[in-house]
């Protein structure tokens, strides 16, 4: 699954210079723990302003929210994901930045992808990355050694198959996947190499 798959499309939106008692407002309304913050103009990157910021910055100081700009407890530059991002790269992002919220933008705003949305709407219970790896990983030997048997093992199409598959084995690494000695394409061939002998 990819970040558009699951986003939220409607997104809450407010400008810099609104006041924090309007953003309260605007998020208890839309029923929303984070609000976008519109940029001023093409070149200008947009800001986000959460629930906890408002906590955080402004109620546990018990500064009045309707003195307090949203420009200054917001985050801008904000994470931004991109709408083809796998889940599971987006909630190592989150993972890795502290950030639970970030909006999905692809030249525009597109939505609002959170961890709830990962944890609600994903499908790493029933499709978990490792075992989907392993099993294309399998696939692309077989059909690496199929493409090596008809073509020959130097030929530019079992190549390409043979590189399918380290890089398929790298990422299945990069995910936890126990390290083998040798890879698939060297135990392959080393078999191969080997002279056979006849009785």
């Amino acid at each position: 699954m990819k970040a558009k798959d699951i986003m939220t499309q409607e997104v809450a939106i407010i400008r810099g210079s609104a006041t924090v008692a309007e953003a309260v407002r605007l998020m208890r309304l839309k029923e929303v723990r984070a609000l976008i913050v519109e940029a001023r103009h093409p070149e200008d990157a947009y800001g986000i302003v959460t629930e906890t910021d408002i906590i955080a910055k402004v109620v546990a100081y018990g500064k009045d929210p309707k003195q307090v700009r949203v420009y200054e407890i917001m985050s801008k530059p904000c994470i931004v994901v991109n709408p083809d991002l796998n889940l599971e790269y987006v909630a190592r992002l989150f993972a890795n930045t502290g950030v639970w919220r970030a909006p999905v933008i692809q030249g525009e705003l597109l939505g609002i992808i959170s961890v709830t949305d990962i944890l609600m709407q994903g499908d790493f219970l029933e499709n978990p990355k490792l075992v989907y790896l392993q099993q294309k990983l399998q696939e692309a030997i077989s059909n690496a050694r199929s493409i090596s048997a008809t073509s020959g093992d130097d030929s530019k199409a079992a190549a390409e198959a043979w590189e399918l598959v380290d890089e398929i084995e790298a990422e299945a690494g990069f995910y936890g996947a126990l390290k083998a000695d040798k890879t698939a394409k060297e135990l392959f061939f080393e078999r191969e190499s080997q002279p056979v002998s006849i009785s």
